[in-house]
């Protein structure tokens, strides 16, 4: 089995590349969405979170205000930091969970999208890494035109996160989403024929087929050995 780790910077169309993965039927184990389930209300995490950052956080329906815990979190460096803490032991179970149920059902290739893969220690689990990457400049302005931000608050979005430079210095497969969705369709496509080709030796042996395959060598072993007694 392959687990291909996807990342990017905030407002980098790590989404968009999301989004065309699962359009020619690979699985996206996307961590977004775990994280919002993590938060539901009544969840253990978000119990957690309502604990550390008190009900002021809730809506009136007692689910977490987004918005408002966004605000808090990427203004002060220790809320982050508290945050992570609090969701990634139920996010890194719930990525797990959508692993295995991926591998029970036969999958060859699936996609991991995490946009915390590095600080997540994530990354050593993952192979190939792809990050989306832009500049600088294109962040910023994509992140105030689809988030209505000043510039100060944009910034210091970007800033709470791993730079995308350093992101892909440790990338194996860099996508530049600097142009148009022509490009990007060109560099995805060209992504695509690198994910998919054939599973290396290990990677077999890690899918399903490869565990049934050893299964199946073992048992042949044992009544071979059976008999020869």
């Amino acid at each position: 089995m392959r687990i291909v780790g996807l990342t990017g910077g905030i407002a980098s169309g790590k989404s968009t590349v999301s989004n065309l993965f699962k359009a020619t039927g690979i699985h996206v184990v996307d961590a977004d969405v775990i994280a919002r389930d993590v938060l539901k209300k009544g969840s253990g995490g978000w119990k957690k979170v309502v604990a550390s950052f008190g009900e002021e956080i809730l809506l009136p329906s007692r689910e977490v205000d987004r918005p408002k815990l966004g605000q808090m979190v990427f203004s002060s460096d220790s809320n982050r930091q508290l945050l992570n803490k609090l969701m990634a032991p139920y996010i890194s179970s719930g990525i797990f969970w959508e692993i295995l149920k991926q591998w029970v059902k036969g999958a060859k290739v699936i996609v991991v999208d995490i946009p915390l893969l590095f600080e997540a220690k994530m990354d050593k689990w993952t192979k190939p890494i792809v990050v989306v990457w832009v500049s600088h400049e294109t962040q910023l302005n994509r992140l105030m035109e689809r988030d209505g931000l000043s510039e100060d608050d944009a910034r210091n979005r970007v800033m709470a996160q791993m730079s995308v430079d350093l992101k892909r210095s440790k990338a194996d497969i860099v996508i530049d989403n600097n142009g148009g969705l022509d490009q990007l369709h060109q560099q995805f496509d060209k992504v695509l024929s690198e994910i998919t080709r054939p599973l290396t030796r290990i990677e077999f042996w890690r899918s399903r087929q490869g565990a049934f395959s050893a299964i199946g060598l073992v048992m042949s072993g044992l009544f071979v050995c059976k008999q020869l007694n």
